[in-house]
């Protein structure tokens, strides 16, 4: 299937003032409402990674684990979950980060990952990079490698893939959306 960028973005609903007022949120629930969207998206995603030469998927919680368990599957490869402080039962190691309304933390079992292994991440979208930078430093911590940071939306005027840029963290997204752009 060819990539249809129109279509996919067409499928991103624009939510005005949430979470807080003059924030645009991008909502990719109405994308999964239609098979072909969602075959797009995962198709893509697949073609991109499906010789690369990675160990591990991760997903952040909670919009990147469903196209990071989508491509796991396809590509047959072990998932990671990335998880909101407290949502992980047993051993976890956790990373603090900062958020536009303050500081929050990401947390990961601590045996998921191991010296060797290399970690293809997911998320919905990328804003200001720091959910994606606080799972990047667990998996060092961890002694894996990062090999991309992938999402269907960038909103670069928000800094995120730069700042993962700026960090040696490869970053690859499928459209981008201009903060006011409905």
């Amino acid at each position: 299937m060819i990539f249809d960028e129109c279509l996919i973005k067409s499928q991103i609903r624009a939510v005005p003032d949430f979470p807080k007022p003059g924030v645009i949120f991008r909502d990719i629930a109405p994308l999964f409402h239609s098979p072909k969207a969602t075959r797009m998206v995962a198709d893509t995603f697949i073609q991109r990674y499906i010789d690369a030469p990675f160990s591990h998927i991760g997903a952040m919680d909670a919009r990147g684990f469903i196209i990071g368990s989508i491509i796991a599957y396809e590509l047959n490869k072990p998932l990671v979950l990335f998880r909101k402080k407290g949502k992980l039962p047993g051993d976890v190691i956790s990373e603090g980060y900062a958020t536009e309304y303050g500081e929050a933390f990401m947390e990961i079992h601590s045996d998921s990952l191991c010296d060797g292994d290399s970690v293809l991440i997911f998320d919905d979208l990328i804003a200001t990079g720091g959910t994606l930078l606080a799972a990047a430093q667990l998996v060092r911590r961890l002694g894996a490698s990062l090999y991309e940071a992938a999402a269907i939306i960038d909103l670069p005027e928000l800094g995120g893939s730069q700042k993962l840029q700026d960090a040696g963290i490869t970053t690859y997204c499928l459209t981008a959306f201009a903060l006011d752009e409905q």
